[in-house]
């Protein structure tokens, strides 16, 4: 058996989400079945986290195993002619066999495009989320600063979620303005995130930037660890998972 580490981008506007799912097209079906197919045998791909129905990714991380060793290039080019159009495999990696693409992973990049015009740009709206009131991109850079450390992130957990620690270290958390496109870009590093953890957070900032929120809300909201204070959920259509680190 040869263990891969895989880096894909995928468009999950017509996925189920990342994980197999009974009767559901999802991104972890689409790979094994192309794998499993090339083996002659059953092959599980392990991913680095579950993106849900609608989000993006461009940098997923799988490991697998594979019976027989196939050069790099060749997985490469063979994994890529099996793809339906809206994956990409853009790198195969021989892997040592103890990596994991999920518990070896020692942080994730996670990415938000906000669309702000007044009107749902049809060309946008499943690759952005749309905010269209007055937002201040400074607030949001203010603000995003709060969540920065190691903090108890149960009021951007939600309900659905089975893990009940909910401290997590945020390296890093951006926002800048797209001029060009309209867009607010926000980005946040860290070493995990809770279930909509990120999309969570986007709303709540958005409403800051907006003024509809103390300009340092998220003290506020990481103290009293309470989902309901902070409510929104920005749309998955906007999430894209940009980098694993290991």
């Amino acid at each position: 058996m040869t263990h891969y580490k895989i880096t894909l981008a995928y468009d999950g506007t017509n996925f189920a989400g990342y994980q197999v799912q009974p009767e559901q097209r999802t991104v972890q079906g689409v790979l094994e079945k192309a794998l499993s197919k090339m083996a002659k045998q059953k092959v599980h791909v392990d991913g680095s986290g579950r993106t849900d129905s609608g989000v993006h990714a461009l940098g997923q991380v799988i490991t697998f195993d594979f019976p027989g060793n196939i050069p790099e290039a060749n997985m490469l080019m063979g994994l890529n002619s099996m793809m339906p159009l809206d994956i990409i495999i853009k790198k195969v990696e021989y892997a040592p066999v103890d990596l994991h693409a999920r518990f070896s992973a020692r942080g994730k990049r996670y990415m938000y495009r906000v669309a702000l015009g007044k009107y749902t740009d049809p060309f946008k709206r499943l690759y952005t989320g749309h905010y269209p009131y007055k937002v201040d991109p400074e607030r949001i850079k203010i603000a995003l600063q709060d969540i920065v450390g190691t903090h108890d992130f149960t009021s951007f957990a939600a309900s659905g979620g089975v893990i009940k620690d909910k401290v997590r270290t945020i390296y890093e958390a951006t926002c800048r303005y797209d001029e060009a496109n309209n867009e607010l870009i926000m980005e946040f590093y860290g070493n995990g995130f809770l279930y909509n953890m990120v999309r969570i957070l986007v709303a709540t900032a958005l409403e800051i930037g907006n003024g509809r929120r103390d300009l340092h809300d998220f003290k506020r909201l990481i103290e009293v660890r309470d989902r309901q204070q902070a409510r929104g959920t920005a749309p998955a259509s906007g999430l894209y998972l940009k980098e694993v680190f290991y």
